[in-house]
């Protein structure tokens, strides 16, 4: 399917997957290959958003920087595009930020790629080192706060609506999943 749309059978390295450029589909590339998935909905958008608006002051008053949809390089040949990421100053200018720039990824959970979210990804920033990853599940409005502990994230809180998400670290802020996602 990949070789159909970008004219390449594969696998794929770092610098082939880079000069595809920019592309109306959210493409990934993990060992070799592409992960493409198409754009999100306008509900999945509207939830990062939310979110987005709620992280981004607190990480702006501790010197760190929100960003959307961005190229993280979780190792040579592995690069993913979370929703969300809270990352140290950087140079906005890059077209790739190193993982270990990266304080917390956060990942809105779709119906079509909850097992890459949930299992995949997990995995893959951990071993990346990420300190924390926070999963919004659409369906239910829960939070997932996972904390890095060795090469793996364990649970840290699981938040459902009517009740609030305090994070102290990287940034500190109350998250209500009745606020990010309203009339579920």
């Amino acid at each position: 399917m990949t070789a159909a749309i970008f004219g390449h059978g594969g696998p794929w390295t770092e610098e082939e997957y880079l000069a595809l450029g920019e592309t109306p589909e959210r493409v990934e590339l993990f060992d070799g290959s592409l992960y493409v998935t198409p754009a999100p909905t306008p509900w999945h958008q509207r939830i990062s958003r939310r979110l987005g608006n709620a992280l981004e002051p607190a990480a702006e008053s501790v010197g760190l920087q929100l960003l959307e949809a961005v190229n993280i390089r979780l190792k040579h040949g592995r690069l993913a595009i979370p929703d969300l990421v809270i990352t140290t100053d950087i140079d906005l200018r890059e077209l790739v930020i190193d993982a270990a720039a990266v304080q917390l990824v956060c990942e809105i959970i779709s119906p079509s790629n909850a097992s890459t979210d949930r299992v995949l990804k997990m995995h893959y920033y951990a071993a990346a080192g990420i300190p924390w990853y926070l999963l919004v599940e659409q369906d239910t409005g829960t939070l997932h706060l996972h904390r890095r502990s060795g090469p793996h994230y364990v649970a840290h809180s699981v938040t459902k609506p009517g009740t609030v998400l305090r994070l102290t670290e990287p940034v500190t802020v109350d998250l209500d999943p009745e606020r990010l996602l309203p009339g579920r």
